[in-house]
């Protein structure tokens, strides 16, 4: 047959291109760093420090996974990166060029020029086997594809990997949308909206490097945990130079000791106070009772109180930060005076207008007028003095929404204050009022529901002449400011009237899964239609239903059949229950991380993970305990079911209930769902 000798030709071919990558590391490596300065040359060391991490070949992979012949006579073999032989020529094409887009999109309808598309099967970075599709051959029919299902289906334990070998059609759509426009994406569990976005930066950064080098991509995820999970991908990509943080950690300019209630959370996240730092910030300008008088040798020049006023509403009015206003009215107090010298008939020059502006009494006129400002000390002021607080929410908030911003018991200075993480993003949004917030290229912003107005505004600020790509599912929602709109998120983060992409097909999250987790949908969002698995494995759903003494042990023993097979296994449960399930899962013998704890790791085969931090992860097989509790934990019906819904879909092949208490009212239906298993 010629099935073998084919395989070992593509085989060849795979180990000539290792020592492509090989040889490009080899020569990088051997490069000198040459400059005229230390600057110059730590630039230039850490350039090529990049270079060689990004041509690191990873030998359990491999370089390419696809292959497409054109009617050109040409052939493209499609890899995770670019790969030159000694002349310069491509034996791997990078799958973010623009010849690659053919692999993915190509079809019989509309075949792109494509005659054949050939798949790899890949076993620890060798070829096993391949498939063909003859895009241009009426007589054949498609035929859905086991080497693709078995790639999206297959058992992993560890972080995230890329899916550059399954990109499907629309999500490539979304990853190679130009660099000037902002996406939101509306992904259902399982749609690959979290590796889009990834993929999204990394194709960004391919083909505006220059631009996006310079300015910067940074993605933002809810919680460390899931940065965790996800930091492999982009280095995997080539792309070793992206930051990772959080929404608290971009806005951590305090250390938060404080907790505030959820009312006061809610209400110090609405959009509403921007406006009133905005005013708390501007009305710190005073205007002038008394005219400037500059001594000038035996004159005097005078400007009176009137003029001064009149430049100060003309800054006020420029649309410039706070700050960079002041640092403009000393000059422009200076040119005040320049214009008397030259009615009187002198001939200042410029020089002259800049000494009577670094003058002490020009510098000690403007600082009483415009005084610098601090943000804790605008912020210190309004939550401890309620008449302050007063004078700038005028029609604003009401009198109750003041009390609650008003702390009971006020510190006695800004230094001894327990700033609450709300506080911190309201320190951000003043430091921008004060002075420009420098803005990066591009924002990859994942599980964008949860946010406030306020964070969203502090995201919107670090790319306020860049573009965004904003991940979320609505129904995904479990902070009490949840947004119930995307088009209101947008314009909260300054992108107004961007393109909302809907992504429904799930790839990861099986069929028994998804329809028993889509119960809650019609409760916690309404109008929001059920994710649809394309997979042909329903995957296995067990509700096992135990005696409250027993739900420990029953967890354990679970867990423990589970991890006999290969594959990841996410133990879900309440917060409050993690630290005793921990002991029982650990007296059975079952080894396992926690997550969000010192002694976690992502690497175990079996993690335990706090419902609060289950957001964006997943797992071949999941065990959720006791999901009344997970509900009964947030703060009310809406948000907690909301949490459910997030922790019974981060299943990728099977889904295991364990309960003593009533499962909630809309996942009692007592008829099988798919065809997976109730027990």
């Amino acid at each position: 047959m010629s099935v073998a000798p084919e395989l070992k030709r593509e085989q060849d071919y795979l180990d000539w291109a290792r020592a492509g990558l090989a040889r490009m590391r080899e020569q990088t490596l051997s490069l000198k760093v040459q400059a005229h300065d230390p600057i110059s040359a730590e630039h230039l060391a850490r350039t090529l420090h990049l270079r060689a991490a990004s041509l690191q070949d990873d030998p359990s992979t491999t370089l390419f996974f696809g292959r497409i012949d054109t009617d050109q006579a040409e052939r493209w073999y499609i890899g995770r990166r670019h790969v030159a032989d000694p002349a310069g020529d491509p034996l791997v094409i990078d799958w973010r060029a623009q010849m690659s887009t053919a692999f993915y999109r190509a079809s019989r309808a509309e075949p792109m020029g494509v005659t054949l598309r050939r798949r790899f099967g890949l076993d620890r970075g060798a070829i096993t086997a391949y498939e063909d599709e003859h895009l241009q051959d009426r007589r054949e029919h498609d035929v859905r594809s086991h080497i693709l299902a078995e790639e999206i289906e297959r058992p992993r334990v560890g972080p995230m990997r890329d899916i550059v070998a399954t990109i499907q059609p629309e999500q490539d759509e979304i990853v190679r949308a130009g660099a000037d426009q902002t996406i939101c994406v509306q992904g259902a569990p399982g749609t690959g909206k979290t590796a889009v976005g990834l993929h999204r930066a990394a194709w960004l950064l391919y083909a505006f490097r220059d631009r996006l080098a310079r300015s910067g991509v940074l993605v933002i995820g809810p919680n460390r945990a899931f940065l965790e999970h996800i930091a492999a991908v982009l280095p995997a990509l080539g792309e070793v130079a992206v930051g990772h943080t959080t929404v608290e950690e971009l806005v951590a300019s305090v250390a938060v000791r404080g907790v505030d209630s959820t009312e006061t959370a809610v209400l110090k996240g609405d959009a509403r106070l921007a406006e009133l730092l905005r005013r708390a910030v501007w009305s710190a300008v005073r205007p002038a009772s008394e005219p400037l008088v500059v001594p000038r040798g035996v004159r005097k020049w005078r400007v009176p109180a009137y003029e001064v006023n009149e430049l100060l509403d003309e800054l006020r009015t420029r649309g410039v930060r706070y700050d960079a206003a002041r640092q403009m009215l000393p000059q422009r107090l200076a040119h005040a005076v320049l214009l008397q010298m030259e009615r009187a008939g002198d001939s200042p020059d410029d020089r002259v207008q800049d000494q009577v502006a670094r003058s002490s009494v020009v510098k000690k006129y403007a600082q009483a007028l415009w005084p610098s400002l601090d943000g804790r000390a605008v912020l210190f002021g309004l939550l401890s003095d309620p008449a302050e607080l007063a004078r700038h929410a005028d029609g604003l908030l009401t009198p109750r929404e003041q009390e609650l911003l008003v702390w009971e018991r006020a510190p006695r200075a800004k230094g001894a204050a327990r700033w609450s993480l709300a506080d911190a993003v309201l320190l951000d949004e003043l430091g921008d009022h004060i002075s420009r917030t420098p803005s990066l290229g591009h924002v990859v912003l994942d599980e964008a529901q949860d946010l406030s107005p306020m964070q969203l505004r502090a995201v919107g600020r670090r790319c306020s002449t860049g573009a965004a790509t904003v991940l979320g599912d609505i129904a995904q929602g479990t902070t009490p400011w949840a947004t119930d709109s995307w088009e209101t998120s947008l314009a909260h983060l300054g992108k107004p009237g961007s393109h909302v992409e809907v992504l429904d097909r799930g790839f990861r999250v099986p069929a028994s899964v998804i329809e028993f987790a889509a119960q809650l949908l019609p409760t916690v969002a309404p109008g929001l239609g059920a994710p649809i698995s394309v997979r042909d494995n329903p995957g296995r759903l067990d509700v096992l239903e135990v005696e409250a003494a027993n739900v420990l042990t029953k967890t354990a023993s679970v867990v423990g059949s589970e991890a006999a097979e290969p594959g990841s296994v996410g133990v879900i449960a309440p917060d409050d229950l993690v630290d005793a399930l921990s002991a029982a899962l650990s007296a059975q013998g079952v080894e396992h991380g926690v997550l969000g704890q010192d002694h976690g790791d992502i690497d175990h085969q079996v993690d335990l993970v706090p419902a609060t931090v289950a957001k964006g992860l997943e797992f071949d097989r999941v065990v959720v305990v006791e999901p009344a509790a997970i509900v009964a934990a947030e703060p009310d019906e809406r948000t907690g079911l909301r949490r459910l819904y997030v922790v019974l879909t981060r299943a990728v092949s099977a889904l295991t209930v364990v309960h003593a208490e009533p499962l909630p009212a809309q996942l009692t239906r007592s008829e099988a769902l798919g065809d997976g298993s109730r027990v």
